[in-house]
């Protein structure tokens, strides 16, 4: 996992999540503005087709891995069956879960690049009930050379993924920190795209380079491509400097922004040592019901009602 999402994260929407439904009008949350209500996420009686959400920033250590892995743990808490796959080869995600990936033959990898194998000889299940897994490990580093002479490269993640989609409700894809071809994969095949920004002035500067990428692959390959919306990340509310940029990212972003912020802590990292989400390692601490909180938001805004 890279530094910087192994660094301490910790998440804050405010009052208890459970409570989002009974918050006051007018109450104001960590962006600056007022909570907006989340209903409560309806059971399901079938499953898919999946709403596919690109995890995605350019920069790295903005906590995508983190977000990823706990975001897919809480929507399969609230019934939803979840697919997370690892398109870094740094294998931060499958590490986060506990897998074992620098040992494993088959990878998304072999998904990507010919001869390609069946998308179930790569799939795996996780610890937490509702949630599976495309690993990765560092042969994932050859695959973006080796698809520049295939003939629509840019769909080759779309191809692997299309026999699966039935079965989930929610694919997340987690994204390396640039804009490269397994990037644009990604952006091809995905509904929305949810940007972790740490809050950070530079940070703030680099989302008009990856807004301008989602303009072209919409443009170009995916004309459904959305913005499903922007986790602020690295918040410090002590600090003039994070409330600055929040409350620029929020005057630029608007509604695009959830109303959950994720704030630095020091003790996240015993969860990526678990090889378990926070839900599971610690399901009653702040960071658990807050990233149940997040879930709620996507599911209500961004995930397709069946």
């Amino acid at each position: 996992m890279s530094a910087g999402d192994q660094y301490s994260l910790q998440v804050s929407a405010g009052p208890d999540p459970d409570e989002v439904e009974h918050h006051e009008s007018g109450e104001i949350g960590p962006t600056g503005r007022p909570y907006r209500e989340v209903p409560e996420p309806k059971p399901l009686d079938r499953h898919g087709p999946a709403t596919v959400i690109a995890v995605c920033n350019q920069k790295g250590g903005v906590g995508k891995t983190t977000s990823t892995i706990n975001l897919g743990a809480a929507l399969a808490e609230y019934g939803r069956r979840v697919l997370l796959v690892d398109l870094d080869p740094q294998g931060a995600l499958s590490a986060g879960l506990g897998v074992p990936h620098h040992e494993l033959e088959q990878t998304v990898y072999n998904l990507l690049v010919p001869p390609q194998v069946a998308t179930d000889e790569v799939l795996m299940r996780t610890r937490v009930d509702g949630l599976d897994l495309l690993p990765s490990n560092i042969d994932l580093s050859a695959a973006e050379i080796q698809l520049v002479s295939e003939v629509g490269r840019e769909q080759a993640l779309a191809r692997a993924l299309h026999p699966v989609l039935d079965r989930y409700d929610v694919v997340l894809i987690d994204c390396q920190p640039s804009l490269g071809l397994l990037t644009v994969n990604a952006l091809a095949c995905a509904d929305t795209v949810l940007i972790p920004m740490e809050c950070e002035y530079f940070s703030l500067r680099g989302l008009a380079l990856l807004t301008d990428t989602i303009d072209k692959v919409r443009d170009r390959l995916n004309p459904r491509l959305e913005l499903g919306g922007i986790l602020v990340t690295m918040f410090d509310a002590r600090t003039l400097h994070s409330r600055e940029v929040m409350s620029r990212v929020v005057e630029v972003f608007g509604d695009a922004v959830y109303d959950t912020v994720i704030t630095r802590t020091v003790r996240f990292p015993e969860t990526s040592v678990a090889g378990e989400p926070i839900t599971s390692w610690a399901p009653k601490s702040a960071g658990a019901k807050a990233y149940r909180a997040l879930a709620r938001e996507v599911i209500a805004r961004n995930v397709k009602q069946t």
